[in-house]
């Protein structure tokens, strides 16, 4: 595997912590989400407690002002079981919304939502959507110009999990459920046979989790959209599917060649067309973490390396696209603080 060691840091980059350890009431933290506001600030949300999936986990957000954070405020709490997974977005009608997952794991938990009408000064009351509706299980949803919400989700049993497509008309007010998105046994079966044992980590164990979660979907030009999912450490790439007619119907799911370790990942479509990818660039582990750039969205070119200490977790990174063009990264670091990079978009090279 090639190393990204040689591919350097942009000067023009830096990594921030977006609170001061000492001064929050949680030892752990996770799963960031970003969003833009309308006065150029930038809204944060992430879980923290006592570790992930204790009680007293809960829904914390900043504010960050030319990159500055805020001092973190509690956004939701529910009473005796943890919240996970936040995730911040605006529909078309200027409303932000605030998602999140609420339960003992993963494989039972439910979602909820609140929105703000003023751009994150005032939240609305709780609301608990219906059994089977999960909103944007991790990642940013996809917004098209016509105000359709194109919603990755996904669905985590012991033995498999699968990706959904939650579509909204009506700015996330009612969904159509779309899927299941996995990859299909016999892609899978060809990957385990042509690797060699070493290359697939936990290969002996044949009966564990296969399949591909937390999907990030972007906008290939027209009606062709793609997601980009987390897989398991048996598949070790990230999967990619298709949709023609704007996340209507997908495809079933197929790797890429890009790495993953079993590790949350983002994407994002930039205004000229590119894909921005970030994900951990290794098939064991969350270090390295790294940014790469596509043109047909298939083949990336790695330019930025984020975090690359040894045994180290950097991971579950956000990326979007302001209006001036730069882009904006959250990310976990080492479950103790969330960092925040800015890249200009001038620093972002034409790959090949």
């Amino acid at each position: 595997m090639e190393s990204l060691l040689s591919y350097g840091r942009i000067p023009s980059t830096s990594s921030k912590f977006v609170f001061e350890q000492s001064a929050v009431p949680f030892a752990s933290c996770h799963a960031s989400t970003l969003v833009a506001l309308a006065n150029g600030d930038l809204l944060m949300a992430w879980f923290g407690g006592t570790d992930e999936g204790a009680p007293d986990v809960a829904i914390w957000a900043a504010r960050l002002t030319n990159g500055i954070g805020s001092a973190p405020v509690e956004m939701a709490r529910e009473p005796g079981t943890p919240t996970w997974n936040p995730v911040l977005f605006y529909t078309h009608d200027q409303r932000l919304w605030l998602y999140y997952k609420y339960g003992t794991t993963p494989a039972i938990w439910s979602a909820a939502r609140k929105y703000s009408d003023d751009h994150g000064h005032t939240w609305s009351p709780v609301e608990y959507l219906p059994a089977g509706v999960y909103g944007p299980i991790r990642a940013k949803p996809l917004v098209l110009p016509d105000g359709t919400v194109v919603s990755g989700t996904s669905v985590e049993s012991y033995r498999n999990w699968s990706v959904w497509i939650e579509r909204s008309t009506d700015h996330g007010h009612t969904f159509a459920k779309i899927g299941p998105i996995t990859v299909p046994d016999r892609t899978l079966d060809e990957i385990l046979i042509s690797a060699a044992p070493e290359d697939v980590p936990g290969s002996n164990d044949w009966q564990f989790t296969r399949g591909i979660i937390q999907p990030s979907v972007v906008n290939m030009g027209g009606a062709h959209l793609r997601l980009y999912a987390r897989a398991t450490a048996k598949t070790g790439r990230v999967c990619v599917a298709d949709s023609s007619d704007s996340g209507l119907t997908w495809t079933q799911a197929r790797p890429i060649e890009v790495p993953n370790p079993n590790s949350g990942i983002d994407a994002v479509a930039l205004h000229d067309g590119r894909i921005v990818l970030i994900y951990n660039h290794t098939r064991v582990g969350r270090s390295p973490l790294n940014v790469a750039v596509s043109r047909d969205g298939e083949t990336f070119t790695p330019f930025l390396t984020l975090e690359d200490t040894p045994g180290g977790e950097f991971s579950y990174p956000n990326i979007i696209q302001t209006e001036e063009g730069d882009l904006h990264i959250s990310y976990t670091w080492q479950r103790r603080n969330i960092c925040y990079v800015r890249v200009r978009l001038a620093d972002v090279p034409l790959p090949s």
